[in-house]
């Protein structure tokens, strides 16, 4: 455990790597297929709801499961899941059912795996290293998915030129089962103390105690009440740039593939930055900084009508997510006691799972009404005030000190 980079966590960030590959390119194949077919902010709602709503259900039970259950299988069942899911509908495009619908059930199926996978995997890494390494192993982690992220389009864009979605529906079956096996024959780790030991109290019990861990820390209700609004800003940027492009520089993949690749560069470049560095001693600055850059960059985007230039600030916009992303996951996993770790990211799951769907039943109709640059003008704005807004949190300020506990409440 003293040395960052033993065995288990290359094994399972080498299995999360793999997963990740197929699972991007299926994803930009899917968000390509109807952005390219539909052109309509509708449908991209539409794909989005399906998209995250079932992790907004399941985020709750999943968070309990990970801190009540062994973790490493819960990662496995949720990809095996997954990959079950992708092969069957692999088969009924083969067979000639291709329709749009399908693709909106394929992506509920696949949020359902994610909203267990997720709270799993960040209660999971601390198993794996010390506190001293989390920030390595957390950035060193974005910097390999970046890398993922970076490849995956332009091998999309190629298999979608030449080959038909279904190819890449295979591949991500054949890369699941690959991390699969890694995981149960190569990963041997403990399952934490709570999972090994008879539970005490029941299910809903365990539940309601995570719901109040976070109810009586000020820490952890002001984090999650600057995340909630913090997704709800950043979902015309995340979502709606891919049909802005389309709108504005033409509905050509390459262009799509080429908005994907820089932010992916941008946030391999970040990751490479956070890994060695770790950010400020002040994690509330790190945050507070990234989350401005990535306002004026959103508002940027709005703005700008050369691609060159807008692929720029796409850029920018990628490096500053691993500063955000590294730290504030960091920052949990340094402050939460590990018998709640699960239920907190579960919360926090449900909460990114909610805010971006909502977000976009408002902002995707718009988009069908108004230009999408007047809401990345907007958001981006507010983007800005926010982060100035947390870093003047005084419950953020405490719990961000080198050597604070998050402070409970009365």
């Amino acid at each position: 455990m003293n040395n960052k980079w033993n065995k288990n966590i290359v094994l399972f960030l080498a299995s999360q790597t793999i997963s990740l590959f197929g699972t991007a390119l299926v994803q930009y194949a899917i968000t390509w297929y109807i952005t390219l077919k539909s052109q309509s902010g509708v449908m991209m709602t539409i794909s989005i709801i399906c998209g995250f709503v079932p992790t907004f259900f399941l985020s709750p039970f999943a968070g309990v499961w990970a801190d009540r259950y062994n973790r490493k299988m819960l990662i496995i069942l949720s990809d095996s899941l997954i990959a079950i899911s992708t092969l069957v509908l692999s088969v009924l495009f083969f067979m000639g059912y291709d329709s749009m619908w399908l693709l909106f059930v394929m992506s509920a199926i696949r949020a359902f795996g994610s909203g267990i996978q997720t709270p799993a995997i960040n209660a999971f890494i601390p198993q794996l290293v010390s506190k001293d390494n989390l920030t390595s192993v957390n950035a060193a982690n974005s910097s390999i998915q970046s890398l993922v992220m970076l490849i995956s389009p332009m091998i999309s864009a190629a298999i979608m030129s030449y080959a038909s979605i279904e190819a890449i529906f295979l591949i991500d079956v054949f890369t699941a089962a690959i991390a699969v096996m890694i995981l149960m024959l190569f990963l041997h780790v403990p399952a934490h103390a709570k999972a090994s030991s008879k539970q005490e109290v029941s299910y809903w019990s365990d539940m309601k105690k995570g719901l109040a861990y976070i109810k009586n820390h000020s820490f952890l209700k002001a984090f999650f009440s600057y995340s909630t609004f913090f997704f709800i800003l950043i979902s015309p940027a995340a979502f709606l740039t891919p049909l802005q492009v389309t709108r504005s520089f033409g509905d050509d993949v390459l262009h799509l593939a080429a908005v994907e690749i820089t932010f992916s560069v941008g946030m391999m470049l970040g990751g490479i930055a956070i890994a060695p560095w770790g950010g400020f001693k002040n994690k509330l600055l790190t945050m507070s900084l990234s989350s401005l850059v990535l306002g004026c960059s959103t508002f940027a985007l709005g703005i700008i009508p050369v691609l060159w230039i807008y692929l720029f600030f796409m850029l920018l916009t990628g490096v500053a997510v691993p500063f955000f992303n590294t730290t504030s996951t960091v920052l949990l996993q340094e402050k939460v006691e590990e018998d709640y770790l699960g239920r907190v990211f579960g919360v926090l799951s449900m909460i990114s799972s909610i805010m971006m769907p909502m977000a976009m039943l408002v902002f995707g109709p718009l988009a069908d009404r108004i230009k999408i640059e007047f809401l990345l003008i907007g958001t981006g704005v507010l983007m800005v005030l926010q982060s100035i807004l947390m870093y003047g949190s005084k419950a953020l300020k405490e719990a961000t000190k080198p050597s604070s506990i998050p402070e409970q409440s009365s």
